[in-house]
Protein backbone atom coordinates (compact mmCIF):
# COMPACT_ATOMS: atom_id res chain seq x y z
CA UNK A 1 0.00 0.00 0.00
CA UNK A 2 1.15 3.52 -0.81
CA UNK A 3 0.03 5.81 2.01
CA UNK A 4 0.12 9.59 2.28
CA UNK A 5 -0.18 11.01 5.80
CA UNK A 6 -0.97 14.70 6.00
CA UNK A 7 0.94 15.54 9.14
CA UNK A 8 2.41 12.28 10.34
CA UNK A 9 4.99 13.63 12.77
CA UNK A 10 3.08 14.20 16.02
CA UNK A 11 0.86 11.91 18.14
CA UNK A 12 -2.06 10.42 16.16
CA UNK A 13 -0.64 11.07 12.71
CA UNK A 14 2.76 9.78 13.73
CA UNK A 15 1.18 6.61 15.12
CA UNK A 16 -0.42 6.01 11.71
CA UNK A 17 2.82 6.67 9.83
CA UNK A 18 4.88 4.40 12.09
CA UNK A 19 2.34 1.58 12.01
CA UNK A 20 2.14 1.71 8.21
CA UNK A 21 5.93 1.81 7.90
CA UNK A 22 6.25 -1.19 10.22
CA UNK A 23 3.80 -3.09 7.99
CA UNK A 24 6.10 -2.52 5.04
CA UNK A 25 3.89 0.08 3.37
CA UNK A 26 5.36 2.84 1.22
CA UNK A 27 4.72 5.86 3.46
CA UNK A 28 4.94 9.53 2.58
CA UNK A 29 4.39 12.24 5.20
CA UNK A 30 3.60 15.82 4.24
CA UNK A 31 4.30 18.35 6.99
CA UNK A 32 5.63 21.80 7.86
CA UNK A 33 8.78 20.56 9.55
CA UNK A 34 7.90 21.48 13.13
CA UNK A 35 8.65 17.93 14.34
CA UNK A 36 11.07 15.31 12.99
CA UNK A 37 9.46 12.78 10.67
CA UNK A 38 9.56 9.10 11.61
CA UNK A 39 12.61 7.29 10.22
CA UNK A 40 11.99 5.24 7.11
CA UNK A 41 9.36 7.40 5.41
CA UNK A 42 9.42 9.74 2.43
CA UNK A 43 9.15 13.38 3.47
CA UNK A 44 7.39 16.19 1.60
CA UNK A 45 7.36 19.71 3.03
CA UNK A 46 4.68 22.35 2.81
CA UNK A 47 2.30 24.56 4.76
CA UNK A 48 -1.32 23.71 3.99
CA UNK A 49 -2.48 27.12 5.18
CA UNK A 50 -0.17 29.18 2.95
CA UNK A 51 -0.64 30.20 -0.69
CA UNK A 52 1.08 27.56 -2.81
CA UNK A 53 1.63 25.44 0.29
CA UNK A 54 0.40 22.25 -1.41
CA UNK A 55 2.87 22.45 -4.28
CA UNK A 56 4.79 19.37 -3.10
CA UNK A 57 1.58 17.33 -3.47
CA UNK A 58 1.08 18.36 -7.08
CA UNK A 59 2.30 15.00 -8.34
CA UNK A 60 2.31 11.44 -7.08
CA UNK A 61 -0.30 8.74 -6.52
CA UNK A 62 -1.34 6.95 -3.36
CA UNK A 63 -3.71 4.16 -2.44
CA UNK A 64 -4.92 6.09 0.60
CA UNK A 65 -4.61 9.36 2.49
CA UNK A 66 -4.89 9.87 6.27
CA UNK A 67 -5.59 13.41 7.49
CA UNK A 68 -5.76 14.59 11.13
CA UNK A 69 -6.37 18.33 10.54
CA UNK A 70 -8.29 20.13 13.32
CA UNK A 71 -8.82 23.70 12.17
CA UNK A 72 -10.28 25.46 9.09
CA UNK A 73 -12.30 23.01 6.96
CA UNK A 74 -11.23 24.76 3.75
CA UNK A 75 -7.71 23.38 4.33
CA UNK A 76 -9.05 19.82 4.18
CA UNK A 77 -11.21 20.80 1.18
CA UNK A 78 -8.17 22.02 -0.75
CA UNK A 79 -6.11 18.92 0.05
CA UNK A 80 -8.93 16.50 -0.77
CA UNK A 81 -9.72 18.32 -4.03
CA UNK A 82 -6.08 18.22 -5.11
CA UNK A 83 -5.76 14.50 -4.34
CA UNK A 84 -9.17 13.18 -5.38
CA UNK A 85 -7.95 11.96 -8.77
CA UNK A 86 -4.66 10.55 -7.51
CA UNK A 87 -5.59 8.80 -4.25
CA UNK A 88 -7.87 5.84 -3.78
CA UNK A 89 -9.37 6.56 -0.36
CA UNK A 90 -9.33 9.40 2.16
CA UNK A 91 -9.49 8.75 5.92
CA UNK A 92 -10.18 11.80 8.03
CA UNK A 93 -9.58 11.63 11.78
CA UNK A 94 -12.55 13.59 13.05
CA UNK A 95 -13.99 13.75 16.55
CA UNK A 96 -17.05 12.69 18.51
CA UNK A 97 -17.40 16.42 19.17
CA UNK A 98 -19.32 16.59 15.87
CA UNK A 99 -22.44 15.29 17.67
CA UNK A 100 -24.81 17.93 18.98
CA UNK A 101 -24.73 18.56 22.72
CA UNK A 102 -25.79 16.98 24.98
CA UNK A 103 -24.44 13.68 23.72
CA UNK A 104 -26.48 10.91 25.39
CA UNK A 105 -24.99 7.66 26.60
CA UNK A 106 -24.98 4.97 23.93
CA UNK A 107 -25.08 7.34 20.97
CA UNK A 108 -24.07 5.73 17.69
CA UNK A 109 -22.94 7.13 14.38
CA UNK A 110 -26.50 8.05 13.41
CA UNK A 111 -26.78 10.71 16.14
CA UNK A 112 -27.58 14.35 15.32
CA UNK A 113 -24.62 16.42 14.12
CA UNK A 114 -23.51 20.04 14.48
CA UNK A 115 -23.60 22.26 11.43
CA UNK A 116 -20.43 22.49 9.38
CA UNK A 117 -19.26 24.26 6.25
CA UNK A 118 -16.60 22.59 4.07
CA UNK A 119 -15.51 25.98 2.71
CA UNK A 120 -15.19 27.76 6.06
CA UNK A 121 -12.30 29.31 7.88
CA UNK A 122 -11.74 28.17 11.47
CA UNK A 123 -14.69 28.74 13.81
CA UNK A 124 -14.88 26.25 16.67
CA UNK A 125 -13.52 22.74 17.05
CA UNK A 126 -16.78 20.83 16.54
CA UNK A 127 -17.91 22.85 13.52
CA UNK A 128 -14.41 22.68 12.02
CA UNK A 129 -14.27 18.89 12.30
CA UNK A 130 -17.78 18.53 10.85
CA UNK A 131 -16.98 20.91 8.01
CA UNK A 132 -13.88 18.89 7.20
CA UNK A 133 -15.94 15.68 7.14
CA UNK A 134 -18.25 17.29 4.59
CA UNK A 135 -15.28 18.44 2.53
CA UNK A 136 -13.88 14.91 2.33
CA UNK A 137 -17.25 13.44 1.38
CA UNK A 138 -17.78 16.10 -1.28
CA UNK A 139 -14.41 15.51 -2.94
CA UNK A 140 -14.08 11.73 -2.53
CA UNK A 141 -17.71 10.62 -2.33
CA UNK A 142 -19.30 8.43 0.31
CA UNK A 143 -17.72 5.22 -0.98
CA UNK A 144 -14.12 6.45 -0.73
CA UNK A 145 -14.38 8.48 2.49
CA UNK A 146 -13.65 7.10 5.95
CA UNK A 147 -14.63 9.35 8.88
CA UNK A 148 -12.91 8.31 12.11
CA UNK A 149 -14.75 10.05 14.97
CA UNK A 150 -12.21 9.75 17.74
CA UNK A 151 -13.06 10.02 21.40
CA UNK A 152 -10.51 10.45 24.17
CA UNK A 153 -7.07 9.70 22.68
CA UNK A 154 -4.21 8.59 24.91
CA UNK A 155 -0.81 7.04 24.36
CA UNK A 156 2.85 7.93 23.73
CA UNK A 157 3.47 11.48 22.44
CA UNK A 158 0.07 12.69 23.62
CA UNK A 159 0.13 16.41 22.92
CA UNK A 160 -2.91 17.49 24.94
CA UNK A 161 -1.45 16.62 28.34
CA UNK A 162 -4.19 14.60 30.00
CA UNK A 163 -2.40 11.35 30.83
CA UNK A 164 0.95 13.17 31.18
CA UNK A 165 -0.65 15.36 33.87
CA UNK A 166 -1.39 12.32 36.02
CA UNK A 167 1.99 10.75 35.31
CA UNK A 168 3.88 13.90 36.28
CA UNK A 169 1.84 14.18 39.47
CA UNK A 170 2.30 10.55 40.54
CA UNK A 171 6.03 10.83 39.80
CA UNK A 172 6.31 13.54 42.47
CA UNK A 173 5.02 11.11 45.07
CA UNK A 174 3.20 11.81 48.32
CA UNK A 175 -0.56 11.98 48.92
CA UNK A 176 -2.52 12.43 45.70
CA UNK A 177 -6.19 13.37 45.43
CA UNK A 178 -7.90 10.65 43.40
CA UNK A 179 -11.41 11.35 42.08
CA UNK A 180 -13.77 8.51 42.86
CA UNK A 181 -15.41 6.17 42.95
CA UNK A 182 -12.51 3.90 42.03
CA UNK A 183 -14.74 1.86 39.72
CA UNK A 184 -15.84 4.86 37.61
CA UNK A 185 -15.65 3.50 34.03
CA UNK A 186 -13.46 5.23 31.45
CA UNK A 187 -13.60 5.07 27.67
CA UNK A 188 -10.59 6.02 25.55
CA UNK A 189 -8.47 4.66 22.73
CA UNK A 190 -4.70 4.36 22.48
CA UNK A 191 -3.63 6.26 19.35
CA UNK A 192 -1.65 3.21 18.22
CA UNK A 193 -4.75 1.01 18.36
CA UNK A 194 -6.66 3.62 16.38
CA UNK A 195 -3.84 3.65 13.83
CA UNK A 196 -4.02 -0.12 13.40
CA UNK A 197 -7.77 0.02 12.90
CA UNK A 198 -7.51 2.83 10.33
CA UNK A 199 -4.97 0.95 8.23
CA UNK A 200 -6.98 -2.26 8.40
CA UNK A 201 -10.10 -0.30 7.41
CA UNK A 202 -8.35 1.28 4.43
CA UNK A 203 -7.11 -2.11 3.25
CA UNK A 204 -10.57 -3.67 3.53
CA UNK A 205 -12.38 -0.74 1.90
CA UNK A 206 -14.49 0.50 4.80
CA UNK A 207 -16.22 3.84 4.39
CA UNK A 208 -18.54 6.15 6.28
CA UNK A 209 -18.43 7.28 9.93
CA UNK A 210 -17.11 5.22 12.83
CA UNK A 211 -16.98 6.16 16.50
CA UNK A 212 -13.36 5.48 17.43
CA UNK A 213 -12.85 4.81 21.10
CA UNK A 214 -12.49 1.68 23.18
CA UNK A 215 -15.42 -0.19 24.67
CA UNK A 216 -17.17 1.45 27.65
CA UNK A 217 -15.50 0.36 30.86
CA UNK A 218 -12.32 -0.83 29.12
CA UNK A 219 -10.75 0.43 32.32
CA UNK A 220 -11.66 2.44 35.41
CA UNK A 221 -10.20 5.55 37.01
CA UNK A 222 -8.82 3.30 39.75
CA UNK A 223 -7.03 1.02 37.31
CA UNK A 224 -5.67 4.02 35.38
CA UNK A 225 -4.27 5.75 38.46
CA UNK A 226 -2.88 2.51 39.87
CA UNK A 227 -1.05 2.07 36.57
CA UNK A 228 0.30 5.62 36.79
CA UNK A 229 1.61 5.02 40.31
CA UNK A 230 3.25 1.76 39.29
CA UNK A 231 4.82 3.18 36.12
CA UNK A 232 6.35 6.15 37.93
CA UNK A 233 7.91 4.19 40.79
CA UNK A 234 5.15 3.76 43.35
CA UNK A 235 5.91 6.87 45.42
CA UNK A 236 2.43 8.40 45.24
CA UNK A 237 -0.35 7.45 47.67
CA UNK A 238 -3.87 7.73 46.25
CA UNK A 239 -6.40 9.46 48.52
CA UNK A 240 -9.87 8.76 47.16
CA UNK A 241 -12.44 11.54 47.28
CA UNK A 242 -16.05 11.23 46.14
CA UNK A 243 -17.61 13.40 43.42
CA UNK A 244 -19.93 15.18 45.88
CA UNK A 245 -16.99 16.34 48.01
CA UNK A 246 -15.13 17.50 44.93
CA UNK A 247 -18.16 19.44 43.68
CA UNK A 248 -18.56 21.15 47.05
CA UNK A 249 -14.91 22.22 46.86
CA UNK A 250 -15.40 23.63 43.37
CA UNK A 251 -13.24 20.99 41.69
CA UNK A 252 -14.55 19.95 38.29
CA UNK A 253 -13.94 16.86 36.26
CA UNK A 254 -12.13 16.93 32.92
CA UNK A 255 -10.69 20.46 33.29
CA UNK A 256 -9.34 20.32 36.86
CA UNK A 257 -8.82 16.56 36.93
CA UNK A 258 -8.08 15.35 33.38
CA UNK A 259 -9.80 12.24 31.96
CA UNK A 260 -12.18 11.80 34.93
CA UNK A 261 -15.79 12.99 34.85
CA UNK A 262 -18.35 12.55 37.64
CA UNK A 263 -20.21 9.29 36.93
CA UNK A 264 -23.86 9.64 35.99
CA UNK A 265 -23.43 13.19 34.74
CA UNK A 266 -23.91 14.68 31.30
CA UNK A 267 -20.19 14.97 30.62
CA UNK A 268 -19.45 11.39 31.65
CA UNK A 269 -22.24 10.14 29.38
CA UNK A 270 -20.80 12.12 26.47
CA UNK A 271 -17.14 11.20 26.95
CA UNK A 272 -17.15 7.72 28.44
CA UNK A 273 -20.32 5.96 27.26
CA UNK A 274 -20.28 6.00 23.45
CA UNK A 275 -21.61 3.19 21.29
CA UNK A 276 -18.57 1.74 19.49
CA UNK A 277 -20.13 -1.47 18.25
CA UNK A 278 -19.34 -0.66 14.59
CA UNK A 279 -15.62 -0.23 15.28
CA UNK A 280 -15.46 -3.33 17.47
CA UNK A 281 -17.27 -5.39 14.85
CA UNK A 282 -14.74 -4.31 12.22
CA UNK A 283 -11.66 -5.23 14.18
CA UNK A 284 -10.85 -2.58 16.80
CA UNK A 285 -8.78 -4.15 19.55
CA UNK A 286 -7.54 -2.22 22.58
CA UNK A 287 -4.40 -2.94 24.56
CA UNK A 288 -4.42 -2.99 28.40
CA UNK A 289 -4.35 0.35 30.19
CA UNK A 290 -1.12 -0.67 31.92
CA UNK A 291 0.63 -0.81 28.55
CA UNK A 292 -0.69 2.58 27.43
CA UNK A 293 0.37 4.19 30.71
CA UNK A 294 3.82 2.58 30.87
CA UNK A 295 4.62 3.40 27.25
CA UNK A 296 3.46 7.00 27.66
CA UNK A 297 5.71 7.42 30.70
CA UNK A 298 8.65 5.85 28.87
CA UNK A 299 8.14 8.23 25.94
CA UNK A 300 7.94 11.23 28.28
CA UNK A 301 11.22 10.31 29.93
CA UNK A 302 12.91 9.65 26.61
CA UNK A 303 11.92 13.04 25.20
CA UNK A 304 12.45 15.05 28.36
CA UNK A 305 8.73 15.38 29.06
CA UNK A 306 9.40 14.93 32.77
Amino acid sequence: MRLLVLGGTDFAGRAVAEEARDRGWDVTVFHRGEHPAPPGVTVLRGDRTAPGGLEALGRGEWDAVVDTWKSAPRVVRDSARLLSGRAGRYAFVSSRSVYTWPVPAGLGEDGPLVDGDPDAEATDYAADKRGAELAVEREFGDGRSLLVRAGLLLGPRENVGRLPWWLERTARGGPLLAPGPRDTPLQYVDARDMARWILDALESGLSGPYNMVGPPGHTTIGELLDACVAATGGRARLVWVGPETLAEAGVSGWEDLPIWCPPGGELHDAVHRADVSRALATGLRCRPVTETVADTWAAMRATGGH
